[in-house]
């Protein structure tokens, strides 16, 4: 075989050699893994703790960091395996998120982070991305924020995130090319342009503030005709006339009731007020236009996309808790990403949704036996009623 034919089919054999995975999650063991760290900026954060939910694929593989209290904020993280400086490189994070409890209203979304101090992670610590699902009531959407220059800019598409009871995976992917791609469950969902999807940088152009319209400028497309005149008479037709076919009752007594007078009624011949036909106006120039000049607050920015990351973490507000979020993935690879959520979610969605029928229909089961227990106590009742009643009459 020929050198090159061999050397590419080595270098196909490599498992994708030139990912780097920066940080990777799935909560194998029983407790929550020493790296995260609960944040004491606040005293009363709900917390968290290791759970595979009622109903799962796999009772170790569905271990996930679930909520556990009602109605609190929460604050965790972790740091990356080692920083990662996106520059020139691709920028995938990727998260599974379960909704077991039927949420009402919550965050299920995961923040990339800066080096900051752990113990101090809070709503108000900088973060480079904040992305995945929030639900409250009716409204529920995907949060794509990213940061630029100290402000944090949410997306302006509309993105409809899982909110079922199943496990659903989120995948942001960011590239140096300025564009984005967004994938809920392994579909996309949006991709383009940074720059069109995010209001990041002022606008090229705005309008010259020195620029006024002119007074003589006619913008009046149509004019009344001068030639035009009002027909002899209009005027004289009345809006109301008396109804002709009224009568007065027949029970109307003028000395109590006063003089009887036939109502009135839209008078059928009457036009309204007469105005003079439009014609086109010889004068019209047509709407003006503000013309615009050069922003000078606008400058091209080709690392838009760009962020130094040393950490990924939880910042929420949960009524209801009981979300489970696991499978994370922090790569400048997005096959990597794709192949550890076919592992994690993908291999194992149809499995859950088995365990969940299965749940259902022994509660359906525990259901049913509890109403034929409580008709046959109400039957025994209504027996016991109906004998004491004969007892009764015998005496």
């Amino acid at each position: 075989m020929h050198f090159s034919k061999l050397a590419a089919l080595a270098l196909s054999a490599l498992p994708l050699a030139s990912a780097t995975i920066y940080f990777k999650e799935t909560f194998g063991s029983d407790s929550v893994p020493a790296r995260w760290v609960q944040s004491e900026a606040k005293s009363d954060y709900g917390k968290f703790q290791i759970s595979n939910g009622k109903f799962h694929a796999d009772a170790k593989a569905s271990r996930g960091l679930q909520t556990s209290e009602d109605a609190k904020f929460y604050a965790i993280s972790a740091p990356l395996d080692k920083e990662f400086d996106n520059k020139g490189k691709d920028l995938v994070l990727q998260f599974t998120a379960k909704f077991e409890q039927s949420i009402d209203c919550g965050g299920g979304y995961i923040k990339l982070i800066p080096k900051m101090d752990a113990k101090k992670f809070d709503g108000d610590t900088p973060y480079s991305i904040m992305f995945g699902p929030d639900i409250c009531g009716y409204d529920k959407k995907v949060h794509a924020i990213i940061t630029y220059k100290g402000k944090n800019h949410l997306i302006k598409k509309s993105i409809t995130p899982g909110s079922d009871e199943f496990t659903h995976e989120y995948t942001f992917v960011l590239k140096p090319d300025q564009t984005f791609e967004i994938l809920v469950d392994g579909e996309s969902k949006e991709k383009g342009s940074i720059l069109d999807a995010w209001d990041v940088l002022p606008p090229k152009t705005i309008k010259d503030p020195e620029a006024k319209k002119p007074e003589a400028w006619v913008d009046q497309a149509e004019i009344a005709d001068p030639e035009d005149k009002k027909p002899a008479g209009w005027d004289d037709i009345p809006a109301t006339i008396v109804d002709p076919d009224a009568t007065k009752p027949e029970d109307w007594d003028d000395e109590m009731d006063g003089d009887w007078e036939a109502p009135k009624i839209s008078n059928p011949e009457y036009k309204g007020e007469w105005s003079a036909k439009k014609i086109p106006n010889p004068a019209y120039k047509g709407p003006w236009v503000h013309p615009e000049i050069d922003n000078p607050d606008f400058a091209e920015d080709t690392e838009i996309y760009h962020s130094v990351n040393a950490h990924v973490g939880f910042d929420l507000w949960q009524v209801k808790s009981g979300t489970i979020f696991d499978n994370i993935i922090v790569t400048d690879n997005v096959k990597e990403a794709r192949e550890f959520g076919k592992k994690t979610y993908q291999d194992l969605k149809e499995k859950e949704k088995a365990a969940k029928d299965a749940l259902d229909a022994e509660k359906k089961k525990e259901e049913e036996a509890a109403k034929a227990a409580e008709s046959k106590e109400d039957s025994k009742e209504a027996e016991e009623v109906a004998a004491d009643e004969d007892d009764h009459e015998e005496l």
